[in-house]
C-alpha cells in the first residue's frame, strides 16, 4: 500500500491553470507516452499473448476487505498502461477482464457489442431485486427485454422534446438554489460564504432529479429540510456506499463475512423502493381522477403512455434516481473548483451566460446551443475527474484489438481515467482547457475531437439513459451560479481522487462566494 500511495502523490501534484497558459500536473506518469503494441507481421496475436497485469487476485480482494475499498484502483490502472501498453488482461477474485484506452479500440468494441450490448452486473443490485421478488430496470437487464424497456424509456427521458419539457423544472430548482445562498451570505456583514459547498450541491442534484423524474419537490433546499427527502438521501448515501464494497467480493463468501453490510444495502433499497411507491401511488391516483392537462414529470408521462408495467415504471424510475445524484453532483464541484482556480476562465463564462440569459429565457431548450464554453467546461471537467472511472461491455463477436484476437464473451473494461489523462489522446492532457472541446472538428491536427474521446456518458445504444437530464442540470446551475455569484478558493492543490464505486475527491476545498454587484 506504501507503494501505492507513493505512486497517488506523484500523479497528483500542484495544478497551475489560466487560460492561455493552463495548470500543469507536473506527473511522470500522465506524461510518459504509451508503449505501443510491437507489430506482428503475418498474423494476429493469439488472446494469450495479451499483456497480463501480475497482481495477484485475491491479494486484490483481501485489500478491499481490508481497507473498505480499492481507492486506488483508478491509479493502478493508470500504472498498468504505462507499463504494459494500450491493452492488457486483469484479474479481480474471480473476475477477469481486457482493458484497453485507445478510442478505436472503443469503437471496434462497439461495433462488436451485438444488437443487444451487455454489460457486467451489479451483483449487489441484483441480489436485491432477487429477495425482494422485483422486476429489473434497464440497469440490470440485458438482451431483448432490455432493448423492448429502453426504446419506450428513451422517448421520455432521452429525447430532445422531453427535455425542453422538464427544464423549467430544473430552472425553478436552480432559482431557489440561489435564493438559499443569497440567505446565507446576507447573515455575514462582509456579504460573503465561505463553506463546504458540496452538501449543497449534492442537495441540489437531489432536488433536481426528483423532481424531473416524480414531478415532487423533496423540499431540501428549504431552512427546515423534509425530513423524508433527508431520510431519502441517507438511503440513497448508505445504498451507493455499500455497492461499492460488496460489488467485487464473491456473493457466498461476502454475505457470510459481511452480513451487516449486505443488511444496510438491503434496507437502503427498501426506503428508496419505498419513497418510489408513494410517489407511484400519488401521481396514479390523482390521473385516475383529474387525468394529466400539462407536463407533471416523467414518471406521469410514462404512466399516461401506458406501454410499460407500473413494475417497470417503479424500478426503471428509483435506478435512474439512484445513478443521478453522485454522478451530476461531484462534476459540478469540480467544474467550480477549476474555475474559482482560473478567475479568467470564470469572466469568460460569465460574459457568455450572461449574453445568453434573454434568448434562453424564451426558449430555455436552446441550453445547449447557447453556452458553447459553459458545455466545453463540463467536458474537460468529466475529462480529468471521470466520476464513472470505467464502462464496461462483453464482446458478441471475436474482435481484433492493438493486433490481438479477443473472443466472443470477453469482458472489456474501458478505462476513463487513463484515457483523459494520456498524452497519445489529449494534447497536453495535464491542462485544463475547455478550449479542446471547442476546435472544428475539421481541423485535422485537432485530432481530440472524436465521440470515441469524450465517453462519460458511455457510447451506442447502451450509453446513459440520463445523459441530457445531468447535462441540463450541470449547465443550468452552473449559468445561475455565474450570474449571480463570484466564486473563489485559496486551495491550490489538486483534487485527490479516491475510487468508492465511483470516482470523487478524498475531501473538498473551502470556497467563497460573494454576490455580484
Amino acid at each position: 500500500m506504501k507503494q501505492v500511495t507513493e505512486l497517488g502523490s506523484q500523479l497528483l501534484q500542484t495544478l497551475w491553470w489560466r487560460l492561455g497558459g493552463c495548470r500543469g500536473l507536473t506527473t511522470r506518469a500522465v506524461q510518459e507516452s504509451l508503449r505501443e503494441s510491437e507489430p506482428l507481421l503475418g498474423s494476429v496475436r493469439p488472446f494469450e499473448a495479451i499483456p497480463q497485469s501480475q497482481s495477484n487476485p485475491w491479494t486484490k480482494m483481501l485489500r478491499i476487505w481490508k481497507d473498505n475499498g480499492y481507492e486506488n484502483l483508478h491509479l493502478e490502472t493508470q500504472k498498468n498502461f504505462q507499463k504494459l501498453g494500450p491493452i492488457y488482461r486483469d484479474k479481480m477474485g474471480t473476475l477477469s477482464t481486457v482493458h484497453i484506452i485507445m478510442p478505436q479500440d472503443v469503437e471496434k468494441v462497439m461495433k462488436a457489442e451485438g444488437q443487444f450490448p451487455q454489460r457486467n452486473q451489479m451483483i449487489p443490485w441484483l441480489k436485491h431485486r432477487q429477495s425482494r421478488k422485483l422486476k429489473y430496470g434497464i440497469f440490470l437487464l440485458n438482451g431483448k427485454e432490455w432493448f423492448n424497456d429502453r426504446v419506450k424509456l428513451n422517448q421520455e427521458v432521452l429525447s430532445l422534446r422531453s427535455t425542453g419539457q422538464y427544464i423549467p423544472f430544473l430552472n425553478s430548482v436552480c432559482q431557489d438554489f440561489v435564493k438559499c445562498l443569497n440567505n446565507q451570505i446576507q447573515k455575514n456583514v462582509r456579504k460573503s460564504l465561505t463553506f463546504n459547498i458540496c452538501p449543497y450541491v449534492f442537495r441540489f442534484t437531489m432536488e433536481a432529479g426528483t423532481y424531473v423524474l416524480y414531478g415532487e419537490r423533496l423540499g431540501l433546499l428549504s431552512n427546515n429540510p423534509n425530513p423524508e427527502g433527508l431520510r431519502f438521501i441517507q438511503a440513497m448515501s448508505n445504498m451507493l456506499s455499500s455497492t461499492s464494497l460488496l460489488l467485487y467480493t464473491p456473493l457466498v463468501l461476502s454475505q457470510l463475512i459481511n452480513s451487516k453490510l449486505w443488511k444496510l444495502h438491503l434496507e437502503s433499497w427498501d426506503d428508496i423502493f419505498q419513497y418510489a411507491d408513494k410517489c407511484i401511488q400519488k401521481i396514479y391516483q390523482e390521473m385516475c381522477l383529474n387525468g394529466s392537462p400539462q407536463y407533471s414529470g416523467i414518471m406521469a408521462e410514462l404512466l399516461a403512455r401506458a406501454d410499460l408495467s407500473l413494475d417497470a415504471i417503479k424500478v426503471n424510475i428509483t435506478e435512474l434516481t439512484a445513478g443521478s445524484v453522485e454522478t451530476t453532483a461531484f462534476p459540478l464541484v469540480a467544474t467550480l473548483f477549476e474555475l474559482a482556480r482560473n478567475q479568467d476562465l470564470q469572466s469568460a463564462l460569465r460574459a457568455e451566460t450572461k449574453e445568453a440569459e434573454t434568448r434562453l429565457k424564451e426558449q430555455p431548450q436552446l441550453l445547449v446551443k447557447e453556452l458553447p464554453l459553459l458545455r466545453a467546461s463540463i467536458k474537460e471537467t468529466l475529462r480529468l475527474y471521470p466520476v464513472g472511472s470505467v464502462i464496461h461491455r462483453y464482446l458478441a463477436k471475436d474482435t481484433v484489438l492493438q493486433n490481438y484476437h479477443v473472443p466472443a464473451g470477453t469482458l472489456i473494461e474501458i478505462s476513463l481515467y487513463a484515457m483523459g489523462r494520456s498524452p497519445e489522446i489529449f494534447v497536453r492532457p495535464e491542462r485544463y482547457d475547455p478550449s479542446r472541446w471547442l476546435a472544428p472538428s475539421s481541423e485535422q491536427s485537432n485530432n481530440q475531437i472524436s465521440n470515441f474521446r469524450f465517453l462519460f456518458f458511455g457510447f451506442g445504444i447502451r450509453q446513459c439513459i440520463g445523459r441530457r437530464l445531468a447535462e441540463s442540470e450541470m449547465l443550468l446551475l452552473l449559468h445561475h451560479i455565474l450570474k449571480n455569484f463570484h466564486v473563489e478558493t485559496l486551495c491550490k492543490d489538486n483534487l485527490d481522487l479516491t475510487y468508492r464505486f465511483v470516482l470523487h475527491p478524498k475531501s473538498f476545498p473551502l470556497f467563497t462566494l460573494r454576490e455580484l454587484n
